[in-house]
């Protein structure tokens, strides 16, 4: 087995991701230049809310993008030790930790007797990022199963001193107990689907009474169709990943959340993802690999830990092991466009928010995965424990132990987390992966 440590070996990242990250950056800087140009600003967590607010011409921080953003630019720790003081633990969520801390920063940032206000003749000192993100003046809650999520938004709520209208929507969690019940099938999702659909339009009707106009339900017909074709191209890509070797990682599709979660939908998010199609195609004809020595071909169930992305993708090539999907990136964000539909979208937005994999129980969870195991040709399987996120974690003892039982693939479990570095041990992380790819291994000699 190839050991890995600081190898020669890296991931051939595709040229097409790049602009992913020019894209990111200027949806952020028109954020923080949203108050001067007169729009109002909505802060919220959890679902994709951004084609509502997009259609109501309201700007939007969402705050899981805003920590994860932090993390990749290693500007997380002030907006995290600013949280700390204020007395929120290290154990809780590092997404909210790292948020909440922002909504301390940007309040410091607007009082006038802030303790950092520069001193006549002295020039600004420079705002980290996470100081710069507008005050809201609404906030939208609507986080899946996670109970953290509801309190987060309370959370910011009096951090602003209760001034701030917030809209909260309860997220059904699906069951699937009953025998009628399958993936996005039966009365029971059924149900949910409805319930969220009228929640999404009382949301709609305060929004309209904050921005005082009408809403523009067209635009937001036009919205969705950028979407839904976006998220095409997307998993048509991702298809192409089923052959070996892999032409691009589980890390490629984690670079290319951001399109499909919180940037604006527009022409834009079509053309990146079909020049993404176009260069994994062109790569499978040229016959490269997103791993120059393909050996293993992995799953990565888990959040990702944003500021290691580059050097994880760059670790697992030097083990000759392609970690070609995963259930954070082909499991959620706009998975199932096919039920989109542009002349009634709330309810192909509910569906696809209630099939996401942490509305949805362990059972279908599990049947998903071992689908798409069984799709990727999966030998292995990371389980990427997320130290402050119980909502992702919960299952995966459950999809380990099944995987290993239905398709006899082995699993290495180890923790690290979204936005906090400190739970991640270099160490333990080789140590379970090598000892995986040496069971691999093992099995094929066996074959």
């Amino acid at each position: 087995m190839t050991v890995a440590t600081a190898g020669p070996k890296r991931a051939n990242r595709l040229q097409a991701t790049k602009r992913n990250n020019q894209m990111v950056t200027a949806y952020w800087e028109e954020l923080f230049r949203a108050p001067e140009e007169g729009r109002l600003v909505c802060w919220y967590e959890g679902i994709q809310m951004n084609p509502i607010l997009q259609a109501a011409d309201v700007a939007w921080c969402h705050g899981e993008a805003m920590s994860a953003l932090l993390a990749a630019r290693n500007q997380e720790g002030p907006a995290q030790a600013v949280a700390e003081a204020q007395g929120y633990d290290r154990e809780l969520c590092s997404y909210a930790r790292t948020h909440i801390g922002c909504g301390v920063l940007t309040q410091q940032e607007h009082n006038p007797d802030d303790d950092l206000a520069p001193l006549p003749g002295e020039a600004l000192p420079e705002r980290n990022l996470g100081e710069r993100v507008p005050v809201p003046d609404m906030i939208i809650s609507a986080y899946p199963f996670c109970s953290t999520g509801q309190q987060w938004d309370d959370m910011l709520y009096r951090t602003f001193g209760k001034r701030v209208p917030i809209f909260n929507i309860s997220m059904p969690w699906i069951w699937g107990n009953k025998s009628s019940a399958k993936y996005m099938a039966g009365p029971e999702f059924r149900d949910a689907v409805d319930f969220m659909v009228a929640q999404l339009r009382e949301c709609v009707a305060f929004i309209e009474g904050r921005t005082g106009k009408r809403y523009d339900w067209d635009r937001l017909s036009e919205l969705m169709g950028h979407i839904k074709q976006a998220s095409e191209l997307r998993l048509e890509a991702m298809a192409l990943c089923r052959s070996r070797p892999s032409p691009a990682s589980f890390f490629e599709w984690t670079n290319s959340i951001a399109p499909v979660n919180f940037l604006p939908a527009g022409p834009e998010i079509v053309e990146y993802f079909a020049d993404k199609k176009a260069e994994i195609a062109q790569r499978l004809v040229d016959g490269v690999g997103s791993v120059p020595q393909e050996r293993y071909r992995l799953y990565w169930d888990g959040i990702m830990n944003w500021n290691k992305i580059g050097w994880l993708a760059d670790k697992f090539a030097n083990y000759d092991a392609c970690v070609v999907s995963g259930r954070y990136t082909h499991l959620g964000f706009w998975q199932e466009p096919q039920v989109i539909d542009l002349d009634d979208p709330l309810d192909g937005m509910a569906q696809n928010f209630l099939s996401c994999p942490i509305s949805i129980s362990a059972p279908q969870v599990i049947e998903k995965t071992i689908e798409h195991c069984r799709d990727y040709s999966i030998d292995g399987m990371i389980l990427h424990g997320a130290h402050t996120c119980r909502a992702f974690s919960y299952p995966q003892f459950l999809i380990g132990e099944a995987v290993g039982r239905d398709l006899a693939i082995p699993s290495a479990m180890f923790e690290g987390d979204m936005v906090d570095e400190s739970f991640y041990s270099d160490e333990l992380v080789n140590s379970r992966v090598e000892a995986m790819l040496e069971q691999i291994d093992a099995q094929r000699a066996r074959a």
